[in-house]
């Protein structure tokens, strides 16, 4: 069997989010959220053999409406959070949740109103990858959800996403709702949410957040947002703005996401099918700029470890995997201990430090999907394999090809 070989998981149900159970580093696992009118929707959770390329999935039932946004929990793989909407009586409900999966599910009844609900829940601790979803009929044996709080404010809102405090204890969120930042404590193993603090965009246009980030530098206390085509980062110690990226693109912008091995490094795409990086510091115009897409560019990813790897997917079906190596925290390639060389360096060898910093470049364009490529996700277990999820419900499992891998270690 070729190693590189892609794994295809088929999922019944449209689907449009992807997040990494990120809190497991032992095994490899992602979570989707589906997107179906007619039937209750569904959470998978998808564990991968790497050793036989196999799938196991375990099937959890979202009586919520459609899910637009999940994400993990990077203290516990427990825990996981839905965004979703739900009609009733003709109206949209966009909710968040908060999922611990176990015991009965909450749901509510909206009757002709906008209403936003946001709740944490817990994952039974027996409930293993694989297990409750065996046969066709998922609904015959289905896993509940523990409610543990719920999260609300005082003022009605459509919340788009939720971001988790990235080196926390998971006791840390900010929820992104209409223009509205809001910061949350979840204290009492999780039993109880409060408010700690908020902020409010204002001014003309579109004003509503479409997407957002949370910076792992900087000791955790600057978070990045997108609305229409601006890009804005926050101190959230102080809930003030430390920089505006205005026209960031030419057209919405869909995703973000920092460079987790050097600071000030920011990656955006959108609606221009640009993928652009950016330092924080002086946004007057991208260090870089990629236009390998041919349509909408829905999600950026820097690798966890090897931050010069990234992936990018878009409406054209495609997920490309760029090496962007001459904006990396490792521009030279990989640093060298002097203690583990010999004490004789070659003239040759001391020529070799002075090289140029490595090319960029498209390491490999992936053409699995038959239809927009919603989402793309590194795993926290295994910094050479990555998901991607399609809107027709295709996940597909690719590696980086050996040859970099090898190149990057050797």
């Amino acid at each position: 069997m070729d190693d590189d070989a892609p794994v295809i998981y088929g999922i019944e149900f449209q689907a449009r989010t992807l997040t990494a159970q990120t809190a497991e580093t032992d095994a490899i696992r992602f979570m989707v959220g589906t997107q179906s009118l007619k039937h209750d929707n569904q959470v998978h959770l998808i564990d991968f053999d790497d050793e036989n390329n196999l799938i196991n999935k375990t099937v959890f039932l979202h009586h919520f409406g459609e899910i637009w946004h999940i994400s993990a929990s990077p203290a516990d793989f427990n825990v996981l959070s839905t965004c979703y909407n739900t009609f009733h009586n003709l109206t949209v409900v966009l909710s968040l949740v908060y999922w611990r999966m176990r015991s009965s599910y909450f749901k509510q009844s909206v009757d002709g109103k906008l209403q936003t609900r946001a709740a944490v829940w817990r994952i039974p601790c027996d409930a293993e990858a694989g297990e409750a979803d065996t046969g066709e009929d998922v609904g015959a044996n289905p896993l509940a959800l523990d409610l543990l709080c719920h999260l609300e404010s005082n003022n009605p809102t459509s919340t788009t996403s939720v971001l988790w405090e990235p080196m926390g204890d998971g006791t840390k969120v900010i929820t992104l709702a209409d223009n509205h930042l809001l910061c949350w404590d979840l204290k009492e193993s999780s039993t109880e949410a409060v408010l700690s603090n908020s902020l409010s965009v204002e001014g003309k246009g579109q004003l509503k957040f479409t997407s957002g980030r949370w910076s792992p530098h900087h000791h955790c206390c600057q978070v990045a947002t997108a609305n229409d085509t601006t890009i804005r980062g926050w101190d959230i110690r102080t809930m003030s703005q430390v920089y505006c990226i205005d026209n960031a693109h030419g057209q919405l912008v869909r995703d973000l996401d920092f460079n987790p091995n050097k600071q000030y490094c920011l990656a955006s795409c959108g609606d221009d099918c640009r993928v652009k990086f950016w330092d924080t510091r002086n946004t007057t115009k991208p260090v870089k700029m990629l236009e390998d897409h041919s349509h909408w560019v829905w999600s950026v990813r820097y690798n966890h470890a090897h931050d010069q790897l990234v992936l990018s997917s878009s409406s054209d079906s495609r997920v490309i995997l760029s090496n962007m190596a001459s904006i990396s925290s490792e521009p030279f390639g990989p640093v060298v201990d002097e203690d583990d060389e010999e004490e004789e360096v070659t003239s040759e060898k001391r020529m070799d430090e002075k090289r140029e910093p490595l090319a960029d470049s498209i390491i490999a364009t992936y053409e699995e999907h038959e239809d927009s490529v919603y989402a793309v996700e590194w795993s926290s277990a295994d910094p050479w394999l990555f998901a991607s999820l399609s809107y027709d419900g295709r996940l597909v499992i690719n590696r980086v090809p050996r040859a970099v891998k090898y190149n990057i270690l050797l």
